[in-house]
């Protein structure tokens, strides 16, 4: 009773992601669901079950919970529905179902009617109609197609596990009603394969079992499909509904093949379960020959074969293109060059061989070195991947999809969204490059492997942040280099993590744009500010490690001195004048012009450059008070008559309290000012923080910080006013 099994069978590369993503989820502790079964397989739905993962038929049963998208995905509606619910969504959506989903909504933006081929009841199609933007004809039928009304334009797809006959002759009917028909072929390739494969299978065997769960609609258009080509099909979900009648079929051939959602050891039990009955009389017994005992005790004495067993043998003779082994057997074996390892053996080497065939039609027994080879690499290959670590590869050859790596003499493939962290557009750039995989998924029956690039990057770069981030201390001066530039700062690598130096810790003075001070790849020396390992926030400091304009202020600007400064901004009570960045000095009003002035515009404006006379420097308050009009005024000419002194007197006392007051008003509202512009910077930097991590939108961070100004705004302007009224009493 020989069993062959389909080489397409079980878990497709979409429910195998489902599957391992949701045991995953359900490991971590966060209370999970999903919504429908996340499979049509009722073994996996109980052992998730089991794991903590309930099945909830609609969002509002959400309540909160992390929510799982089943691979057959859901409508645009369903998902705005559970994040109004607060529900986190891990979308476990196929990537050929989330192709489809694409191509419907981007072909029916300008409102083309959309025909979907599919059974209309199949939660992939509910899922796929909700992403369409206008009309939509669910149809699964040639004869629905014919009863369509004649249309001027539409696009039609289909359901990805649809038969691809069924699809074709649908197809064709649909463009004797469409004059403009825009088709997209969306069957998942590997169920057109598996289909395919099982209509083969089928055909050459006299009975078939289909293993898959019986609410599958993938798992009975298989069925269907073997019944058609072999009436000996049944259907079962274990090895335990197999019937006892199934043993007897001993000289005829079974074909097994399992449904896209059929978990591999359902498929395994049930492979296990037809070789132990195949396998009853694996071991030949000594045939008697009444007429020829002398050669059935000969035959007795010699090795049994099988085929994949490994022996040892001895070369006894080499041509050109092959290899002839003595391995005990009542035939020798033959080794093709190809199947060759050492191409320098000799004659009466020792060399271990595998059985690839017992006869090969013409006596012969088929052996080869390579085999054995291939599966001491597999071997530790699998070994390594039980140990978890990386491995080794070299890129072997551009796919479509993706990349051919040799891992040790192993062929495994690496799918395109895994070799980079990013887009790769060139997969061939990658071939002759050594580089590190992590295995994703092994398949030991068919000996494949898929591998990524990118997990191996992502973990080294998480490992290397951190390493970083224990080095990290606040205070400390770090080297690091200028990554990026934003309007609100530059972000810079310090060794695996990026910090951010805001624009108001750029420099001394204000500047409109980083760029002003550092430019991208510019190596600089910053200060750690501050550290939020949390929220992974670095705040760094550049301006902190360069000298401070106060240092030198009392020296660079003596009383006295006359000085060319910019004004730079302009207040109700006089202008401050930048002498250099960073250090802004005070020009108040009664200063501002040789006569008196109504406002301070009446004199000056933004942008002037203007003669000053230094009047004083407090480098502990950080203030500076200029004047203007001493600028421009000669020195006052001594009064030399005493009678004309005398006379003044009253007058100069009366000026001499007015600017007494005048100038501790000065004071006063120059401290007010500069509190008010420090808190104002300080608003500012908090709200771009905010808006750069996501936390506040825009409008929420604006009006939050404009609130927070017209506060700050007023409690200094209560302050100055009482301080001058005191200063008035004080006179």
């Amino acid at each position: 009773m020989p069993v062959e099994v389909a080489a397409h069978a079980g878990f497709c590369m979409g429910v195998r992601r489902a599957v391992e993503m949701a045991e995953a989820a359900t490991g971590d502790g966060i209370p999970s669901c999903s919504l429908g079964e996340l499979i049509h397989n009722p073994e996996v739905v109980r052992r998730l079950a089991e794991r903590g993962l309930e099945t909830i038929n609609s969002p509002e049963q959400a309540a909160g919970r992390r929510v799982l998208i089943r691979s057959h995905g859901v409508s645009p509606e369903v998902l705005e529905q559970l994040e109004s619910a607060g529900s986190e969504i891990l979308n476990l959506t196929c990537p050929f179902v989330e192709k489809l989903h694409r191509i419907v909504e981007e072909s029916s933006q300008d409102g083309t009617a959309v025909i979907l081929v599919g059974e209309k009841d199949h939660p992939e199609v509910r899922g796929t109609a909700g992403w369409a933007h206008g009309e939509v004809r669910i149809i699964a039928e040639a004869a629905e197609a014919e009863s369509l009304p004649e249309m001027e334009k539409a696009v039609a797809v289909c359901q990805t596990t649809f038969p691809q006959a069924r699809w074709e002759s649908i197809l064709a009917a649909l463009k004797r009603k469409v004059r403009k028909l825009n088709s997209h072929c969306t069957i998942c390739s590997a169920t057109e394969i598996r289909q395919k494969e099982a209509a083969e299978l089928a055909a050459r065997s006299d009975a078939m079992i289909v293993v898959g769960g019986r609410n599958s609609a993938n798992t009975h258009k298989l069925y269907d499909i073997c019944k058609a080509g072999c009436p000996q099909t049944i259907l079962v979900e274990s090895a335990a509904e197999i019937p006892p009648a199934f043993a007897k079929y001993d000289s005829a051939k079974i074909g097994i093949t399992a449904g896209a959602s059929t978990p591999t050891d359902s498929l395994k039990e049930v492979v296990t379960r037809m070789s132990e009955l195949e396998n009853k009389d694996l071991t030949p017994t000594t045939e008697v020959d009444n007429h020829n005992d002398f050669m059935a005790e000969v035959e007795s004495t010699l090795v049994r074969i099988r085929p994949g067993q490994t022996l040892t043998g001895k070369v006894v003779q080499i041509t050109d293109d092959e290899v002839c082994v003595n391995i005990g057997y009542k035939a020798d074996g033959l080794i093709k060059r190809a199947d060759l390892v050492d191409q320098d053996v000799k004659l009466d080497d020792d060399i271990e061989v595998e059985v690839v065939k017992v006869n090969d039609g013409e006596g012969n027994v088929l052996l080869s070195q390579r085999n054995i080879v291939n599966r001491k690499a597999w071997d530790a290959l699998m070994a390594k991947n039980e140990e978890g670590g990386y491995v080794d590869a070299v890129g072997k050859e551009a796919v479509k999809g993706g990349l051919i790596a040799d891992i040790g003499g192993v062929r495994a493939f690496v799918p395109a969204s895994q070799l980079s962290q990013r887009y790769v557009e060139k997969i061939a750039d990658f071939v002759g490059k050594e580089m590190k995989l992590k295995i994703l998924e092994v398949d030991e029956q068919k000996k494949r492997v898929v591998a990524s690039r990118k997990a191996v990057v992502a973990e080294e770069a998480a490992a290397k942040k951190k390493e970083a981030w224990e080095r990290l201390e606040e205070g400390v001066v770090i080297h690091g280099i200028v990554r990026r530039l934003t309007d609100f700062g530059a972000f810079v690598d310090v060794g695996g993590v990026d910090g951010l130096i805001h624009i108001t810790d750029l420099s001394w003075g204000r500047i409109k744009h980083p760029s002003e001070v550092v430019k991208p790849n510019q190596e600089v020396d910053v200060k750690i500010l501050s550290l939020d390992p949390e929220r992974e926030r670095i705040q760094l400091g550049y301006k902190q490690l360069q000298p401070h304009p106060w240092d030198a202020a009392v020296e660079k600007y003596p009383v006295g001195e006359i000085v060319t400064g910019k004004v730079v901004r302009i207040t109700d009570f006089g202008a401050f004048v930048e002498l250099e960045p960073g250090l802004d000095g005070l020009v108040h009003i009664s200063q501002c012009a040789t006569t008196r002035v109504a406002k301070v515009e009446d004199a000056v404006k933004v942008g002037d450059e203007v003669q000053v006379k230094v009047l004083g420097v407090d480098p502990e308050k950080k203030r500076i008070s200029l004047s203007i009009r001493q600028a421009i005024e000669p020195e006052p000419v001594a009064v030399e008559e005493a009678a004309a002194e005398t006379a003044a007197a009253d007058e100069y006392e009366v000026v001499a309290t007015e600017d007494s007051v005048s100038e501790k008003f000065a004071d006063v509202a120059e401290e007010a000012a500069e509190e008010v512009t420090e808190a104002v910077e300080a608003v500012a930097k908090e709200a771009e923080v905010k808006v750069e991590s996501g936390e506040e939108t825009v409008t929420e961070a604006a009006e939050e910080a404009a609130k927070k100004v017209e506060e700050i705004t007023a409690v200094a302007e209560e302050a100055a006013e009482a301080a001058v009224e005191e200063a008035a009493k004080e006179e």
